[in-house]
């Protein structure tokens, strides 16, 4: 006679006893109670009169759930949300001024909006009314062409580092000037299409293609240095299974290596068109202004929005109000084109990443 043995759970320990292998812990109201009342300290001194003393006794209150951990639950705890109370106060002093940003440009910029402002330029128009049209469709076509300059550039450079020029002088040499291009002031960048134009159209030239040769300048090492990082996450177990095929390389980089980084590259690319989306110097200096309507990048100046922005700012003319409105309005538009950007990039990288990756 065989008897079947069956598996018994573990005993579950007595709430007594389980509080006691946990130790002593404070009260789960008090950190929620104390982080609250900081909280709306901060709250009322943000907004109210007494400001920043008023934040700093809110950070002096959230210190106390330390202190008092200390004395219940030991060094190591209290020294655990110690760091979380520091860190946390890192995030809100970094997201501080980005909130103080997007609500003044949106406060100050969002009823200039209308049909009238995207739709009309500033030809012939004093004091009231006009609109952005010249400028938007400036920037879309300067930016569009840098991104046709720079993509193709930078993402040939990125294969050539990670796939042919592994270990060759030549890749240190081109990886130490794109870092030192990544750091190139944006002046110095329109200064040097200013000068490449004028060898040939001579002094004073203006062109939307010299703006968007600037900007390229400033892209490029953007592009470059992301599509390399994305391909260097391409595992080498793909290449060398291609090639165990008889895959030639470069069919293996445009079928294989391409389309597994292809989310990191559109990525990249994007936040490195939002990056120079915004650049004023260098368009100020070769792309000049002008009040009328240009969709010829090779003929005259262009408008864009961000030397829109400045001219509107230092020369305002009489009445100021209406050019620093609309400065206002082209500002909250150039931030919504580069959240959007930046909202495509994030959709791009889940829509191609690999589903384990997502």
């Amino acid at each position: 006679m065989t008897s079947t043995l069956q598996p018994t759970s573990p005993p579950t320990p007595s709430p007594e006893i389980a509080k006691s292998l946990r130790g002593r812990s404070l009260p789960t109201w008090a950190p929620k109670a104390i982080g609250a009342l900081s909280v709306a300290l901060a709250l009322v001194g943000v907004f109210g009169p007494v400001g920043f003393w008023l934040v700093f006794v809110a950070w002096l209150v959230a210190a106390i759930v330390p202190l008092w951990s200390m004395f219940v639950e030991g060094r190591r705890k209290a020294t655990d949300r110690f760091v979380t109370l520091l860190v946390t106060t890192a995030f809100v002093i970094a997201l501080f001024p980005l909130g103080s940003i997007l609500t003044t440009v949106v406060t100050r910029g969002a009823p200039v909006l209308s049909s009238d402002f995207f739709t009309y330029s500033m030809r012939n128009v004093l004091g009231e009314g006009g609109g952005i049209y010249h400028a938007l469709m400036g920037t879309l076509l300067i930016t569009a062409a840098a991104a046709a300059i720079s993509v193709p550039i930078g993402l040939f450079t990125a294969i050539y580092l990670i796939e042919y020029g592994e270990g060759k002088r030549l890749a240190r040499w081109i990886r130490f000037l794109v870092d030192v291009m990544t750091g190139i002031p944006s002046i110095v960048a329109g200064l040097f299409a200013y000068a490449l134009f004028v060898i040939f159209f001579g002094p004073g030239v203006r062109m939307g293609v010299g703006g968007a040769v600037a900007l390229s300048v400033l892209m490029i090492p953007v592009v470059v240095r992301s599509c390399e990082e994305m391909l260097k996450l391409v595992p080498n177990e793909l290449r060398e299974a291609s090639y165990a095929l008889g895959v030639p390389k470069w069919r293996t980089i445009v079928k294989v290596v391409l389309p597994t980084a292809l989310a990191g590259i559109v990525t990249g690319v994007t936040l490195a068109v939002a990056r120079v989306i915004g650049e004023t110097a260098p368009l100020l200096i070769i792309a000049g202004l002008t009040d009328s309507v240009n969709f010829n990048l090779f003929d005259g100046r262009m408008a864009t929005l961000p030397v829109f922005t400045y001219f509107s700012i230092i020369t305002p003319g009489v009445p100021p109000g209406p050019s620093i409105e609309r400065a206002w309005g082209a500002a909250l538009v150039l931030l919504i084109i580069v959240m959007l950007l930046n909202f495509a990039a994030r959709l791009v990288s889940y829509f191609f990443s690999p589903k384990g990756e997502r």
